[in-house]
């Protein structure tokens, strides 16, 4: 080997290196996989409060990624909150994630609509990068133990199909 190329080959070696070293980091966010526990994430609620997943360990959890435009949202909101209704806050979490709308926004929707399930704010896209969300609406269902156990993409049809759902995780 020629000696003016060992400065580029101890180049590519450092790079390399550097490059394993960084890919192996704890620091990399892990996201949601059903299965293993669900990712922490703090998110404001509509009156901008921060909420964070960990404040609900030990119970059963349903988090709902929406939004107002989306026609198939809308179509399960009213089941969202007759589920929201049924349940005490020590039985089950609800909590929904809205993806694209400001507070003032949804707070009109849910006067309107006579809502009343709590409403946290991803505007940012942080927790639906940390959960991988394909669109929405997108549900995830959590043990009491904090695992994933399901992901469900697309509407729910009625409250009997999210309490359906709800026999995975409640006790």
């Amino acid at each position: 080997m020629q000696m003016k190329h060992l400065p580029l080959l101890i180049a590519v070696a450092v790079l390399s290196l550097g490059i394993m070293i960084t890919g192996c980091s704890n620091d990399t966010p892990k996201t949601a996989t059903v299965g293993q526990p669900a990712p922490n994430f703090t998110l404001p609620d509509l009156d901008s409060d921060s909420v964070s997943l960990e404040d609900f360990k030990g119970r059963p959890m349903l988090i709902n990624f929406w939004k107002i435009n989306c026609a198939p949202c809308l179509s399960e909101v009213d089941h969202l909150q007759a589920t929201y209704e049924k349940y005490d806050s020590e039985e089950l979490v609800l909590l929904t994630i809205n993806v694209s709308d400001g507070s003032g926004t949804i707070k009109q929707f849910q006067q309107d609509n006579e809502l009343t399930f709590p409403v946290l704010l991803d505007t940012e896209g942080k927790a639906i990068r940390l959960y991988a969300i394909p669109g929405v609406p997108t549900t995830f269902l959590i043990d009491a133990d904090g695992i994933i156990r399901n992901k469900i993409i697309g509407p729910f049809d009625s409250p009997a199909s999210i309490d359906a759902q709800l026999q995975e995780i409640m006790p």
